[in-house]
């Protein structure tokens, strides 16, 4: 891949620094996600692109081999990032025991 995607990173920095993986959500800004009902919001760009979270394509990567690097924006905001995780709970079903 020759273009920066951003991606939410959902697993832990102590995790991701061990083995060189993160485990995360995509993220696009690519308009037909507008009508997906596990695409949440993330924000709009200063260009007015609206940024979205797929929350039904949880994906791993290493992110050492990839160079990967933080994105600008640093973070999603807390609300966002909760709606995500709901979303997300909604397909694999996570609960406490």
């Amino acid at each position: 891949m020759r273009e920066l995607h951003p991606f939410l990173v959902l697993s832990p920095k102590a995790f991701n620094k061990r083995t060189s993986l993160v485990i995360g959500l995509p993220m696009t800004t690519a308009v037909y996600n507008e009508s997906n009902p596990f695409a949440v919001v993330a924000g709009t760009s200063k260009a007015g692109k609206t940024s979205y979270i797929l929350c039904h394509q949880p994906k791993s990567f290493d992110w050492v081999l990839r160079s990967a690097k933080p994105h600008a924006d640093k973070k999603v905001s807390a609300p966002v990032l909760s709606q995500a995780l709901m979303v997300l709970n909604q397909i694999v079903n996570i609960s406490e025991a």
